[in-house]
């Protein structure tokens, strides 16, 4: 008999509380991914309302810039998805993170964290503006078996720029990075990361950096350079930099990257992003193009549908959408 996974959506606004349209899992859900505006996760009537609806669920979540439901995409709420699973198992670890220096090392032992027998796919979700992905993927990658599939992101807030949270021990938390590990042989995981950007402006040489932070394109200011392309929009970074990312390619060839930006420093002229900008990589200015950011979203789904395609009967899908 095909044993498929449960889930159950909810969403919560305010005042109106956590609407449901499905019946409850109650007590057999394993699992509630839950993700929310910064302040409504803070709510002292919303996360204790789940954990008394879900008791024995693993909670699993952070802040976003967005909450996705359906087919709908909304502001200052929370939409979290309960999940009960026939036979797969889970674990879940946090470390802290108190900045973009330590991520290598919080990933590495984020990764030691779970237990590595069985483990099917791991799902990290991060502090959003004190870490660096590239060495936080760096170090998980360096302590996680090889065959184990990685997914997860960065969480965020907004439009402000000031605090993320990842949800950890029914309550959200900022400086952390937590992991959730998948188990058991019957567990088929499907993924897809698309985006949906245009790239204008000439390429150009990444002169001077650190890691993450961009100082120098072809010998001159970058900051300058992002103001200037920028134009009405500087005067709002870095939060009107989510509409403009770079486009970062290491070699001729090479698939480009997007690298979202995350702070400004007027003092240094510099550039904070999510993940590494080296020098001697070419940079390019990207701007969003809403209608391929929604096409890219589909495709990443059906990348994802793709994988798990005539797969044994417990499914995850976890897709990733830049």
């Amino acid at each position: 008999m095909r044993r498929e996974l449960r889930t159950e959506q909810l969403s919560w606004q305010g005042p109106s509380g956590w609407q449901s349209a499905g019946e409850s899992l109650g007590s057999e859900a394993d699992l509630v991914l839950i993700f929310g505006e910064g302040t409504a996760l803070g709510d002292p009537e919303a996360i204790p309302w789940l954990r008394r609806r879900y008791s024995k669920a693993l909670f699993f979540g952070c802040s976003t810039a967005g909450e996705i439901l359906g087919t709908s995409v909304s502001d200052e709420k929370i939409v979290a998805t309960a999940v009960h699973f026939d036979r797969t198992t889970l674990h879940a670890a946090e470390v802290h993170v108190a900045s973009a220096e330590g991520s290598f090392d919080a990933g590495r032992r984020l990764a030691q964290s779970i237990p590595q027998a069985g483990l099917r796919h791991a799902f990290v979700l991060s502090e959003g503006l004190k870490v660096n992905g590239s060495e936080l993927v760096r170090g998980l990658l360096s302590a996680i078996p090889s065959d184990v599939t990685v997914t997860g992101g960065l969480s965020g807030d907004g439009a402000r720029f000031q605090t993320t949270y990842v949800l950890w021990n029914d309550r959200p938390q900022s400086g952390l990075v937590a992991i959730l590990g998948f188990y058991g042989s019957s567990l088929t995981v499907g993924y897809g990361s698309l985006g949906g950007w245009d790239s204008f402006g000439p390429e150009r040489l990444i002169t001077r950096s650190t890691q993450n932070i961009l100082f120098e394109l072809d010998g001159k200011s970058a900051l300058k350079l992002y103001k200037d392309y920028l134009g009405a929009h500087a005067a709002g970074l870095p939060a009107t930099g989510l509409l403009f990312p770079l486009s970062i390619r290491a070699n001729e060839g090479d698939t480009p990257v997007v690298r979202t930006i995350l702070a400004v420093d007027e003092d240094a002229q510099s550039m904070t992003f999510a993940g590494d900008v080296p020098v001697g990589a070419y940079a390019r200015l990207m701007k969003a193009n809403f209608d391929r950011l929604m096409d890219g979203a589909m495709d990443a789904a059906r990348a994802s549908q793709s994988a798990i395609r005539g797969s044994e009967p417990e499914l995850a899908i976890l897709i990733s959408c830049v």
